[in-house]
């Protein structure tokens, strides 16, 4: 069982950046493929990017290629998601999640955070 906590989520200008966290408390963290997502206001719940267990596949949304860059520590039990070049379309709740086996873009994970703001203003 993974408990996912996200913290790192705020209030920023255009073009701004931040970095969201993403805390796992089980002992299996370097198990699984850990993803984000994002769902704004009205929308679905849509892919962001996925790591592979030891970091070496990684895939990106055609939305934030390019700024946005996915990165996990095993050794803290840390995924990351760098965001720079914000726009206000990022606007939404982020989420991490982990996948017990493979590696997908689809919303088919094992366990979900509860997620964290991240509001862009233009």
């Amino acid at each position: 069982q993974e408990q996912l906590v996200e913290s790192g989520g705020g209030v920023v200008q255009a073009g701004g950046s931040l970095r969201l966290s993403c805390a796992a408390s089980g002992r299996t963290f370097s198990s699984y493929a850990m993803g984000w997502f994002r769902q704004a206001p009205g929308k679905e719940r849509e892919f962001v990017a996925v790591s592979s267990m030891s970091g070496g596949i990684i895939y990106y949304a055609v939305s934030v290629k390019g700024r946005f860059t996915i990165s996990r520590d095993n050794a803290k039990n840390t995924v990351y998601l760098q965001m720079n070049s914000l726009k206000p379309e990022d606007t939404a709740v982020y989420y991490c999640a982990a996948k017990d086996r493979g590696l997908s873009t689809k919303d088919d994970y094992d366990y979900w955070g509860q997620g964290t703001q991240v509001t862009v203003s233009s």
